[in-house]
């Protein structure tokens, strides 16, 4: 029991100093994908079926492509969800939640510790996307609204948790 509380406070501590101390530097988490590995206009696409946008963007590479984790963190979760297929998010800095989606394979933990050059999984083509070419769906979300902006997009009033990746990818 007292093995199970120390690991609990271990968390909970990284959690806050992952939100405070740890500087944001996003890298591409495909490896060998660069610009041209996806498309720049994707981010709040319109018509993105029954997700009516598309929240990130797809990086797309040959299935079984390593995947590492786009910045330093903690995952949350690793599951196979419906639309997601096999899925990690990982705590990032700025408390920002890092969604690595369609993996072929997850190659993490829940509560494992990881930085970029930590392997997280593979790109694939789960879920929704079973029928696509193989691709990673990177997406990032936050608690705390980066912008209060509301536009006329569908389901606008959300964009403001959502940051477009490709603005941290092309830097």
């Amino acid at each position: 029991m007292l093995k199970w509380i120390k690991r609990i406070i271990i968390v909970v501590l990284s959690i806050i100093l992952i939100g405070f101390i740890i500087p944001q530097k996003l890298k591409m988490p495909v490896v060998g994908a660069d610009s041209n590995s996806y498309n720049h206009n994707t981010f709040w696409h319109e018509g993105w079926g029954s997700s009516v946008v598309h929240k990130g963007v797809d990086v797309f590479a040959k299935k079984g492509t390593s995947v590492h984790s786009s910045t330093k963190g903690i995952v949350l979760a690793t599951s196979e969800g419906n639309k997601s297929g096999k899925f990690v998010l990982i705590l990032g800095p700025k408390w920002r939640i890092h969604y690595y989606a369609h993996l072929d394979e997850i190659k993490t933990k829940r509560f494992a510790f990881v930085n970029q050059d930590t392997e997280i999984g593979t790109v694939g083509n789960t879920g929704n996307a079973a029928n696509t070419p193989a691709h990673l769906h990177y997406a990032i979300a936050t608690p705390i609204p980066y912008t209060w902006r509301i536009d006329n997009a569908p389901l606008g009033w959300q964009k403001m948790f959502y940051l477009n990746p490709i603005d941290y990818l092309s830097k």
